[in-house]
């Protein structure tokens, strides 16, 4: 009887010192004050229990996986944007709104890419956009009646 007794109380031993090991160990993977949860798991059951009842929900490395995947997600809808019109999500490169068929952007009549409205040239193939075409054409065709005019001027002092 007295056997059985003593290997009771080595098991309890035991038990008691495998679980302030665990709750030190459990304590620091979560990322909290491990020593001072070891201190609390000293006082046998009431400790353990206290602890369980406590400790953080998630461990550090699962909590920075989420952080990471939060992060990931963010990054995949900063791709995205809002129509102003009707506030549906769309995406950067739509030129016109699915939902409220606005128009987002303006369309290259070169290379037809998206453009932000604010452009004035295709930074894809440097054609010039809307007013700005208008204008470069207009300031090259005075550039080639000066280079003619030179030309001609140039002529008339030779002859």
């Amino acid at each position: 009887m007295q056997a059985a007794f003593t290997i009771v109380v080595v098991l309890l031993v035991i038990l008691y010192i495998l679980s302030i090991v665990w709750v030190i160990r459990d304590a620091y993977l979560r990322g909290t004050a491990w020593y001072i949860w070891a201190v609390v798991a000293l006082v046998p059951i009431v400790g353990v229990i206290a602890y369980c009842l406590l400790r953080p929900p998630m461990l550090r490395i699962d909590k920075d996986e989420q952080e990471l995947e939060v992060a990931l997600k963010q990054r995949e809808l900063m791709r995205y944007g809002e129509c102003a019109t009707c506030g549906y999500p769309v995406d950067m490169e739509y030129v016109i709104c699915p939902n409220c068929h606005t128009q987002l952007k303006n369309l290259c009549t070169h290379c037809e890419r998206a453009l932000e409205p604010a452009w004035t040239i295709c930074p894809y193939c440097a054609t010039p956009v809307g007013g700005a075409q208008k204008s470069r054409s207009s300031s090259q065709t005075r550039n080639r009646r000066r280079s003619h005019t030179e030309r001609s001027t140039t002529h008339t002092r030779e002859s």
